[in-house]
């Protein structure tokens, strides 16, 4: 780029990045001045439950002030989000969690991810003459495993029933509940594209359209799916009226899917991975997610003196930034089922490894192809946490993965069904080709951090491939920053894409003109930069501390 033009783009990103601040300004003054959060944090003493909406977190309250505990309330809560938050989270989807045992001492991983149809082959895709699974209808469905998931958990950790946990998710089905901001306007962006998918149209609009802000919407259908769970227990999901129902809908639609698939699903516990920084300890679930790319990206960035270089400057951006590309390259490369794929987990998540892709980084120029030693050699969601008064903690996340996943409503269930399987490859040699029975890559990751061997933090950041990059920031603002819970969340972030970098509007135009100086391709993008919840265990009080996105409608409840 010549200087003349140059200096042009450099003007225009000025007057962009001056508009956006005066924007950002016409909120009042908080009376503080030690924060720089738009609102206090949450703090409590006994339980405290955050997500993305505040009726969803309103039934995680109620259930641990009736004496349920926080796998009881994450249960409750993940459920109210079905009806609450439709576009992003349900039964017809997947699940991941963390959870703290108080009282055995004990962090467990679950994953309840579902497989794809045991008749689903690459050939059959290649018959059709598909370079990539479809993102809607019945070909990217697999089987749900949500359910199964919620089930589990309170089958083994839970103290009340299933019938008690889905009581307000019933509720706001049957009832109805008035449809918040941020949430409509996701429903609206999705109606436009799935108005003739079937089923959708009858269950999520009203008169061809979707619900406006404040608008009571109601979903008889699903809450009567919830009323017969609660009565019959997951086994009327999983091969019984309700699992036949989704069956005999997705095969006349075309797809794969069989009643075998549900009847032997089964979420796996699994052994959570790890890796210290700066004293911190911080455990992400292994593959089949991407929660490993955390552990990367923070081995990396751990050998530079991060506070030095200042919050959001264009050098530390850069280091993230390049941390993420190097990461992301081996997430895209390895990560697959690891019942079906040996994937190098103890190298990644090494120091000497991070080490060795340190060297790769060169602090002044962006690289624009990404080879690590390894590979040499060889999109929607809701998140929640939960503390409870004993102190057992859930990190926990639950998604469709599309708004409203493949489009696809099952008629009379309300369910709508994920289009997890879109992430298969259809390539013969990549380690996450399509097989039958086969986990997909999965974006969704919960993540906690301990400190001197106790849970410090539970937070999670959805959104697609953003949620590695923004675990990673919020960690950074956290530990390396020291700023509180609800700054962590806030603060402007980045994201990296293939085509280039969105930078929200808090960060300046100097330091978008030295990134571009390094070689960064800055874009605008709004609304991808994902969606916060975090409660941080203070150590020596025991205090809640609960911080809450202002990128979502949500809220951290406590009492």
């Amino acid at each position: 780029m010549n200087s003349k033009n140059f200096n042009r783009l450099f003007r225009v990103i000025v007057v962009v990045t001056l508009f956006a601040a005066i924007l950002a300004e016409a909120s009042g003054d908080r009376p503080t001045d030690k924060s720089t959060a738009t609102r206090s944090m949450v703090i409590a003493a006994n339980g405290m439950v955050a997500t993305s909406q505040p009726l969803a977190a309103m039934a995680g309250l109620r259930i641990l002030q009736q004496g349920g505990n926080a796998i009881d309330a994450a249960v409750a809560t993940a459920a109210a989000l079905n009806v609450v938050e439709p576009m992003s989270t349900g039964i017809g989807g997947d699940m991941f969690a963390l959870v703290w045992i108080a009282k055995e001492r004990k962090l467990v991983g679950l994953n309840g991810s579902g497989r794809a149809p045991s008749e689903a082959t690459l050939e059959f895709f290649q018959q059709k003459g598909f370079q990539s699974i479809p993102s809607r209808g019945p070909f990217p469905i697999t089987v749900p495993g949500a359910l199964d998931g919620w089930c589990t958990l309170l089958e083994s950790y839970g103290t009340m029933s299933l019938a008690q946990v889905l009581s307000s998710a019933i509720e706001y089905a049957e009832n109805g509940f008035p449809v918040s901001e941020i949430i409509a306007t996701s429903w609206q962006s999705a109606a436009e594209s799935l108005n003739e998918m079937p089923g959708f149209a009858e269950n999520y609009l009203i008169d061809g359209r979707a619900p406006r802000v404040g608008e009571v919407f109601r979903q008889k259908a699903l809450a009567e799916s919830f009323r017969q769970i609660a009565r019959q227990g997951k086994r009327v999901f999983y091969g019984g009226e309700i699992g036949k129902k989704i069956v005999d809908f997705v095969r006349a639609q075309g797809g794969l899917l069989s009643l075998r698939d549900l009847a032997e699903h089964r979420s796996t516990w699994v052994a959570p991975l790890s890796t210290n920084y700066r004293g911190y300890t911080v455990y992400e679930l292994p593959p089949n997610g991407q929660g490993i790319a955390v552990l990367e990206m923070l081995n990396i960035l751990e050998g530079y003196d991060l506070k030095s270089l200042g919050h959001n400057s264009a050098d530390y951006l850069h280091l993230l930034i390049e941390a993420k590309k190097l990461a992301y390259a081996d997430l895209h490369r390895f990560i697959a089922d690891p019942q079906f794929s040996k994937i190098p987990t103890e190298t990644l998540t090494s120091k000497e490894y991070a080490a060795q892709l340190r060297k790769l980084i060169d602090f002044n120029k962006a690289a624009q192809e990404v080879q690590t030693p390894l590979m040499q050699e060889a999109g929607d969601t809701i998140y929640l946490t939960v503390v409870d008064k004993e102190r057992n903690c859930v990190s926990f996340i639950n998604s469709l993965y599309s708004h409203f996943g493949s489009g696809l409503v099952v008629p009379g269930t309300g369910i709508c069904l994920q289009n997890r399987g879109a992430l298969f490859s259809l390539d013969p040699t990549h380690p996450n080709r399509l097989e039958p029975s086969k986990r997909p890559f999965h974006t969704i990751i919960p993540a906690m951090v301990f400190r001197d061997s106790k849970p410090y933090f539970c937070f999670g950041v959805m959104g697609g491939a953003m949620q590695p990059q923004g675990h990673v920031q919020v960690l950074l603002n956290l530990i390396d920053f020291g700023m509180n819970v609800q700054e962590a969340g806030e603060a402007a972030r980045f994201r990296h894409f293939t085509r280039g970098v969105a930078l929200e509007s808090d960060i300046d135009a100097l330091t978008r003109y030295k990134l571009i100086r390094k070689g960064h391709r800055i874009i605008w993008e709004v609304g991808c930069f994902g969606g916060y919840q975090g409660i941080l265990i203070d150590p020596q009080s025991g205090v809640l501390y609960g911080g809450s996105d202002i990128r979502k409608d949500g809220c951290a409840v406590g009492w």
